[in-house]
């Protein structure tokens, strides 16, 4: 079984790069400069290895790189917006001049999205689900795409055993709601995709949910995010230590592109570049790579 959602605009032009959400599945790489990721634990903090990240993912098959200065979890230590400038916005800018992929930036600050997008980003990953409206004009202003993700808590605050009566009606009527706000500030539905955010501010249960009944919230017909890759929940369902959940992360995200995702948040790009190009090749949105067996 597989779910098709109904996509207004399935043609997106970011940047650089055009993408047909009706027939494709994207793969968007994850560089980030911090020093205590909660993956890769600093390991493209320096200037050079997250520049070279970015480009060993267009390498990869990565249609798109997602680069973030600052951790989501409350629990990182603080990062003052000059130095979220200082670690995102040369990367931006290296990337942008060796590459035409297509350039996010994981931030809630309307300075840093500005700064980003002059330097050649051109989406906003916001997720704090456009809290601030100052970043909304920043991004109706610049004529930048947006990722709206589902979070209830501020940005950088804990939000304790969070409770839903049935998470996947409320994250589906929080981003419908959000969309609504986005256009009214100006930005169009073809700028917009929509990310049901797994794990941010929602236990294992909850997440496990999103991911088996995504397709009521693909039912939105904006183009949709899945951001699963080695994620708690991924941990929690498995048993499997972070660097041990590569396939099982691989697994969520096929579960998700079958019930209508259509770019894949991953950290291991070259697996998930062949998943999205065999669930693909079975959808029938693309021709096998050759044909040789038994064709002898």
């Amino acid at each position: 079984m597989h779910y098709l959602p109904p996509l207004r605009e399935p043609t997106r032009t970011m940047g650089r790069r055009t993408f047909h959400f009706d027939r494709q599945i994207v793969v968007m790489g994850i560089v980030n400069r911090t020093p205590d990721s909660f993956y890769d634990q600093g390991g493209t903090y320096a200037l050079d290895r997250a520049v070279a990240a970015a480009l060993a993912a267009d390498a990869a098959g990565a249609g798109w790189v997602d680069i973030g200065g600052v951790p989501f979890s409350p629990d990182a230590a603080e990062v003052s917006e000059a130095e979220e400038l200082d670690r995102v916005v040369p990367v931006v800018a290296a990337v942008a001049a060796a590459s035409d992929m297509v350039i996010s930036v994981d931030t809630f600050r309307p300075e840093v999205a500005a700064r980003s997008v002059a330097a050649g980003a051109a989406v906003i990953n916001d997720t704090s689900g456009l809290r601030d409206l100052d970043l909304l004009a920043v991004i109706a202003e610049t004529g930048a795409s947006v990722v709206i993700t589902h979070s209830l808590a501020a940005p950088r605050h804990h939000l304790r055993r969070p409770r839903y009566d049935d998470v996947v009606a409320e994250v589906k009527a929080f981003l419908a709601d959000r969309v609504e706000i986005a256009v009214r500030g100006g930005v169009p539905e073809s700028k917009i995709i929509l990310d049901p955010g797994h794990d941010l501010n929602k236990n294992t249960r909850h997440s496990l949910e999103l991911t088996r009944r995504l397709d009521e919230i693909a039912s939105l017909g904006l183009p949709l995010l899945a951001a699963v890759s080695n994620k708690d929940f991924v941990g929690e369902a498995t048993g499997l230590a972070k660097p041990d959940r590569m396939a099982a992360s691989v697994a969520a995200a096929t579960v998700c592109a079958l019930n209508g995702a259509r770019v894949l948040r991953m950290h291991d790009v070259a697996a998930a570049v062949a998943a999205a190009r065999m669930v693909e090749t079975i959808l029938g949105f693309a021709e096998p790579a050759y044909l040789r067996h038994n064709l002898d």
